[in-house]
Formats: structure tokens, C-alpha cells, sequence
């Protein structure tokens, strides 16, 4: 874990170098990510405006809900570029750089660039937002919620990663993925409101089989004593389950890969 905590280190510095050394790509980064971002804060505009609870859900919760969203949005845009680039990489060969490196090659290919100028932007204004939408709420500011509240965004993290990846892997297996960015970016974007919005039926699928209500709803449910014992328990659960089964798919993946010389 050392070594991979320092590697993580080496990636993020040139991963800035990187950025920095062509400035104008970084500001245009910030500025596309950032008009997308504003699309986003007009939903807690539009709610503010209309004055619209759900449920137990105050426009104040709501707000709270959006700037996890939000910032949940910037910790996956972080990483996306290497996810989207890897089926091209299958099928020009280009694995077989990287399949001989002394270090794991899914934490390596996931993570090898970080793009900080798409971070930035979600990252503000989903803690402003979510500072804003806690205390304007009410809520608890203990060492329990903001431990609880925490730990589900590390775990919701780890959902994302694992969640998203596994569509991408497909790619070892069949020509054309294209649509896949299509179909993960639907599915994030569920996720833009609280989940009570949606039927019963719809909150179970999203929080058991496919289970992306978790990563965003999950820490501002806990702060507002909403989730049950088991509750809490599959959100800690799940997100390493399916990280083992992306690890899982992962080996076979590669098993199958056939590199650009065979």
C-alpha cells in the first residue's frame, strides 16, 4: 500500500505538470466543466424559487443532496479520461506498454492520468454547496455525522470507480463499446436529485441491484438519521463487493486481451 500511495503521488505531480505546461487547456477545461456545473445548480435554483419539499426532503436537503452529487461528480471526472480512453488502447495494442510494468496494471491503467482542471471546479462548488445546505438544514455537526458523513464519501468513491469501470471492460470482449459513455453518463445523472423523487420501485433498484443511489444519497441520508441498521451496512458492503467483482472481471479481461504482435 506504501508503494502504491507513493506512486500515487509521482502521477499526481505530473499530472499537474502536465496541465500546466499548456495553461489555456487547463482554463478551457475549468470552463467546460464548469458551464456543465451550472446547468446542475439550477435544479437548487429551481427549487429554491418554487419552494418544493419531498417528501422530509426542505429545499435546504435538497441543496445538500446536489453538492454531494456535485462533488461526487468532480472526484469521477478526475479519473474518467482513462476509463473512456481504454478501448482504444485494446484495440490499437497499446496494452502491451504498460501489461509488462512492475505494478498493477488496473491501478496503473485507471489511474495513470488525472485530469485536475474538471476536479476543480465540481470540487468548489460542491462543498460550498453542501456547507451551505448542512447548516441551513439544521443538521448535526458531531463527530459520529461528520465521521459517518465522511466514510460514505469514501465509499461512494470507491462505488463510482468500480461501478463505472466494469461497463469499459466490455471492450476486451467485443469491437465497439461506443455507446457505453452514453449509457454510464445516463446512469450517473440519476443521481443529480435525492432519490426520493423516484418510486419505490426505482429506489430499490437503485440502491440494491444497481446501486448508484448509494453514492450520493447515502451520506446526506445518515446525517439526517434516515438510514437503518442494514442500511448502513450494505453501504459499507457493497462498494467492496463490487470492487472485487470488477477485480475479478479485470484478470479475466486481460486473460483474454490479445496484444497487438499476436
Amino acid at each position: 500500500m506504501k508503494r502504491y500511495i507513493k506512486l500515487l503521488g509521482v502521477i499526481i505531480k505530473y499530472s499537474l505538470m502536465s496541465v500546466m505546461e499548456y495553461r489555456i487547456n487547463f482554463a478551457a477545461g475549468v470552463l467546460v466543466e464548469s458551464g456543465w456545473m451550472i446547468i446542475k445548480l439550477l435544479y437548487v435554483a429551481i427549487v429554491y424559487k418554487a419552494g418544493v419539499s419531498i417528501g422530509i426532503l426542505t429545499p435546504d436537503h435538497i441543496m445538500l443532496f446536489v453538492g454531494i452529487y456535485t462533488l461526487m461528480t468532480g472526484i469521477y471526472m478526475l479519473y474518467y479520461g482513462n476509463f473512456s480512453s481504454l478501448p482504444a488502447m485494446v484495440q490499437r495494442g497499446e496494452l502491451d506498454l504498460y501489461i509488462v510494468k512492475p505494478v498493477s496494471l488496473q491501478f496503473y491503467m485507471t489511474m495513470r492520468r488525472l485530469d485536475f482542471s474538471l476536479l476543480a471546479p465540481d470540487f468548489v462548488a460542491g462543498i460550498v454547496l453542501i456547507v451551505i445546505g448542512w447548516k441551513r438544514a439544521g443538521l448535526p455537526v458531531g463527530f459520529v455525522e461528520v465521521g459517518g458523513f465522511v466514510f460514505f464519501l469514501i465509499t461512494g468513491s470507491l462505488l463510482t470507480y468500480s461501478m463505472f469501470l466494469l461497463p469499459y471492460l466490455l471492450c476486451f470482449w467485443t469491437l465497439s463499446v461506443g455507446g457505453i459513455g452514453d449509457i454510464t453518463a445516463a446512469l450517473w445523472d440519476f443521481n443529480n436529485m435525492p432519490s426520493a423523487i423516484y418510486g419505490k420501485w426505482m429506489q430499490r433498484i437503485g440502491t440494491f441491484i444497481l446501486p448508484v443511489f448509494v453514492i450520493t444519497n447515502f451520506p446526506g441520508l445518515f446525517l439526517m438519521g434516515e438510514l437503518s441498521a442494514g442500511l448502513i451496512l450494505w453501504g459499507a458492503l457493497v462498494p467492496v463487493l463490487v470492487f472485487l467483482i470488477v477485480r475479478c472481471v479485470w484478470k479475466r479481461a486481460i486473460r483474454n486481451y490479445s496484444s497487438a504482435s499476436s
